[in-house]
């Protein structure tokens, strides 16, 4: 079994991500922390491990990969087993496009970085992020319901079995509530999200259970 080595920070998104795969595939790593408050992904140090500066990065025996979904792809490959993309190719390209609505569509625009270009105006960057999410998350809505349409049903994002669309569903409503998005009008989301949570894996990789998560 490779030594793996993960550094995240607690509240991140992408760091949640990969906290799940990890989990699903039943995964053993070493947790370090890398603090966005304090400015750590911006050391020299870290630079080395991840390019853009970004979290999370995941050693595989000593080697570095970088962004989330990447990440995610490596240990399906590595670790094909639980899969978190369905056997059929049909399946496979509805799982990845619920992937990129959120990596691509939603988090990049609620990220640390983007909001701090805004300004320092807390209202104007809430309405920001409700404006990005709500708009994302209807999408979703609309896929899932395309989705069903087409015989896939289930409590999940995309049938019965975790797959890598609730991988990156659950850290964006996570994110959601965050922000104080009202997500009830988006019911499969909330569904999918809610099913998800009843799993030992999404909650062992819940931010609040991280050992740098502040103590309540």
């Amino acid at each position: 079994m490779p030594r793996l080595t993960l550094y995240n920070y607690w509240r991140s998104s992408a760091s949640h991500r990969v906290r799940i795969a990890l989990a699903l595939k039943g995964l053993e790593y070493e947790y370090v922390a890398v603090n966005l408050t304090a400015e750590e992904h911006s050391a020299e140090a870290h630079r080395r491990r991840s390019p853009t500066g970004y979290v999370p990065c995941l050693a595989v025996d000593g080697v570095n990969y970088t962004e989330s979904v990447a990440i995610i792809e490596l240990l399906e490959e590595r670790f094909p087993s639980p899969p978190l993309y369905p056997r059929d190719e049909h399946g496979r390209a509805r799982v990845r496009t619920l992937v990129e609505i959120v990596n691509s569509g939603i988090q990049p625009l609620q990220n640390r970085s983007v909001l701090k270009f805004l300004g320092s105006d807390e209202k104007v960057q809430r309405r920001w992020g409700h404006h990005f999410i709500a708009r994302g998350f209807e999408a979703i809505e609309s896929e899932m319901a395309i989705h069903e349409s087409e015989g896939v049903r289930g409590r999940l994002a995309y049938g019965d079995s975790p797959t890598a669309a609730d991988v990156l569903l659950v850290p964006q409503v996570a994110s959601a509530h965050r922000f104080g998005v009202d997500t009830a009008p988006f019911r499969r989301i909330v569904a999918a999200f809610d099913s998800a949570m009843q799993i030992e894996a999404f909650q062992r990789a819940a931010p609040e259970r991280q050992p740098d998560a502040p103590v309540a």
